[in-house]
């Protein structure tokens, strides 16, 4: 009898805690994804630089272009085709931009890509495939409407002369070192 009431008093319990998890998860679960009459928005933000040291990423002497000019542009994975393409946008004082879009686009890659610099010794774009790939969907698992893209740079005519102190601190000629011409 002793064996029945506690297997009964633990059956109730299981029953009841149960109960409340399920009402705790329904209560925190999150938003169901929008249907597809509820547009999404999106800010894309990212910066312009002048690699002022011609190594394609930034360094602490690396700096801001405002004026540059980007744009972003999706294509379907399947067929290559423009999804979406954003108007040329301007960056400001510091190099940095904002990219409104609206829509999901979650069968698309979507990239922010440089277009032109003001600066007539610092235009040199970094290689074509460098481009900053933005997420613009809900569906993915990556919530909120503000999306970070990679700083994007321009490269300098010349490197400056101090790169070459910048980048030994940094620890890129100790690398050189080691690797021979393949680290250049």
């Amino acid at each position: 009898m002793a064996k029945a009431s506690v297997i009964s008093l633990l059956s109730l319990f299981i029953c009841i805690f149960s109960s409340l998890s399920f009402a705790y998860a329904s209560a925190s679960a999150p938003a169901p994804a929008p249907s597809s009459n509820q547009q999404m928005r999106f800010e894309v933000l990212g910066h312009v630089y002048c690699d002022t040291c011609r190594v394609e990423f930034e360094t602490s002497i690396s700096e801001p272009i405002p004026g540059a000019t980007v744009r972003l542009e999706c294509r379907n994975r399947t067929d290559e085709k423009i999804t979406y393409q954003s108007p040329e946008i301007t960056a400001g004082d510091k190099g940095n931009y904002k990219i409104q879009v609206t829509g999901d686009y979650e069968e698309s890659d979507c990239d922010v890509m440089l277009v032109k610099s003001p600066r007539a010794d610092c235009n040199d774009p970094t290689e074509e495939w460098r481009k900053a790939r933005v997420v613009l969907t809900t569906l993915d698992g990556v919530s909120g409407e503000i999306r970070f893209a990679n700083n994007l740079g321009f490269k300098k005519k010349e490197a400056l002369p101090e790169c070459t102190k910048v980048l030994t601190e940094m620890g890129y000629f100790e690398l050189q070192k080691e690797l021979g011409s393949e680290a250049v």
